[in-house]
């Protein structure tokens, strides 16, 4: 369920990148949940044709998932089938980070295949001849040799899994059949919960629509792409963008199959995201132990990186002693160590808190653990800020405790008088960072008190998109601000005030980066 400023959030983003009209519509399917095209008419008020636009603006740009719901029919009915829409919410936020997209690309390969990225990144999904197109004119792609390049660059990415062929267009979510029923009637609620995962819609959705493994990550060659230039210029095409790339949908909106033989690709932002959650795990195993722990990890983690099958993996696969020095080595970091050293290393990464399982002489990667630390000095830095530095004692406190805690404990453990103790809970509890709880015994009335962490957790996430929704209004503001300096010009006594606020908005873009890294702590890992 998406809070109430991640809605607005959202729709603030979708409006931005592509008009008040499609967020209309974004708006709609994130509050209603999915829609047929005409429940969307209704409640947007818009016309057929432009909700038809706007629902392919979105599809286009990986924003929103089409399919299609078997429902039960009436008695002595068949079975009815419903095409309906929904928003990827998910996808919606990744949209403020393709600049770190590109940066891990940048990272790793040459600037082609980073320019490739932009490309995708830029126009949503596209056709082989539709990326390539767009180089035709460059450098790199004015010969056939340089069209060769671009293949296989783009073959490298694809490898990489950082590019994937597109979902299917309209995948079916078939009735359970009654062999499939029948184990969830007998088992309890429990055991009924597990064998239904994934338990979301949007989950189950997406599980249909994603290709076979080996299409999925599959780029073949084709020699004949730059062959023929001259042909393909003097045909009547538009450029990326345009009509062309609509065509490749139509058939998402009016229920038909597109052409099979024209395989479109995307950006794989699940493998993004993936690399994003690695690097802060092995942030806070640095931050919480120190550099060589962060570099065992670190070959923990590529060692084991290819089987990792989804993003919220909550461990990793086991790995020996032996190949875990064999991923170390490969670093410049980690050819120092001996194959001791990084034993007694994984020792202390699998004391408390424990980042690291042991298991029958093999180690996995908790993730699921990593993750909740990071959460957790998430929130007791935010604590800090808010509260000072008695609230943040009592809170880290009761955080390591896990239970309830009475007033005069708290005072005892961290030295602070009773009253003032008793002020500061307060604080907290009034702003819903504390649980109370009153126990009256006779004519005494105790206050004790706990972190519920989970419900904190989904407090702390909508205050963030709150004041990421500020950032973003503020930055928008300061955007226009220079927009009308540079419209009567940066001479003279304006240059100044040109030269802050771009200055001031470079420190929000700045903050509002960091903030987003945040989000994607307590909603994306």
């Amino acid at each position: 369920m998406v809070s109430q400023y991640g809605i607005k959030y959202a729709v603030h983003i979708i409006t931005n990148h592509f008009g008040p009209l499609v967020a209309k519509v974004c708006d709609c399917l994130l509050k209603k949940g999915p829609l047929p095209l005409r429940e969307i008419v209704r409640y947007t008020e818009l016309s057929e044709t432009l909700v038809r636009n706007c629902l392919l603006v979105l599809i286009q740009h990986n924003c929103l998932q089409p399919f299609l719901l078997e429902e039960e029919g009436g008695f002595g009915e068949v079975n009815k089938v419903s095409s309906l829409y929904m928003v990827l919410f998910d996808n919606v936020l990744h949209r403020v980070r393709f600049s770190k997209f590109m940066a891990i690309v940048s990272q790793e390969f040459d600037k082609l295949c980073v320019d490739l990225i932009e490309t995708l990144l830029q126009h949503g999904r596209l056709s082989s001849e539709q990326i390539f197109d767009g180089f035709r004119d460059s450098t790199e792609g004015s010969s056939s040799g340089g069209m060769e390049a671009l293949q296989e660059n783009m073959h490298k990415l694809v490898m990489a899994r950082y590019v994937e062929r597109c979902p299917i267009s309209e995948p079916l979510l078939a009735l359970p059949s009654e062999e499939e029923a029948a184990p969830v009637r007998r088992r309890g609620a429990k055991s009924a919960k597990a064998f239904l995962e994934p338990e979301t819609l949007e989950q189950r959705v997406l599980v249909a629509a994603v290709p076979p493994e080996g299409m999925r990550f599959s780029f073949e060659l084709n020699p004949e792409i730059g062959a023929d230039r001259d042909k393909v210029e003097n045909n009547s095409s538009s450029n990326i963008g345009d009509k062309r790339k609509l065509d490749a949908l139509e058939s998402d909106i009016d229920g038909g199959v597109a052409d099979k033989q024209v395989a479109l690709w995307r950006v794989n932002f699940e493998e993004f995201i993936r690399r994003l959650r690695h690097k802060i795990c092995i942030e806070t195993v640095r931050t919480r132990l120190d550099d060589e722990a962060a570099t065992v990890f670190t070959a923990m983690l590529d060692a084991s990186r290819s089987e990792e099958k989804k993003i919220k993996t909550a461990s990793s696969v086991p790995l020996s002693e032996n190949s875990i020095y064999a991923e170390v080595i490969k670093s410049e970091k980690g050819r120092n160590m001996t194959l001791d050293y990084v034993i007694s290393v994984l020792v202390g990464l699998s004391s408390s808190p424990p980042f690291v399982r042991v298991v029958d002489n093999s180690y996995s990667i908790d993730f699921k653990h990593t993750i909740e630390v990071a959460q957790t000095d998430e929130v007791e830095s935010i604590v800090y800020k808010k509260y000072g530095k008695d609230a943040y004692r009592m809170f880290r406190l009761l955080s390591k405790a896990g239970r309830l805690l009475e007033t005069d404990k708290i005072s005892d453990s961290i030295f602070l008088e009773k009253k003032e103790t008793a002020n500061i809970l307060s604080k907290m509890w009034q702003g819903d960072y504390l649980q109370m709880e009153k126990l009256i015994a006779g004519p005494t009335q105790f206050l004790l008190w706990k972190v519920n962490m989970i419900n904190l957790r989904e407090r702390v996430l909508d205050d963030m998109f709150h004041a990421a929704l500020n950032l973003s209004l503020r930055v928008a503001y300061e955007l226009e601000q220079q927009k009308e300096i540079l419209h009567l010009g940066v001479d003279g006594p304006m240059k100044e005030k040109y030269e802050k606020l771009k200055k001031v908005r470079f420190l929000l873009e700045s903050s509002r980066m960091k903030l987003d890294d945040a989000i994607m702590i307590f909603h994306d890992f």
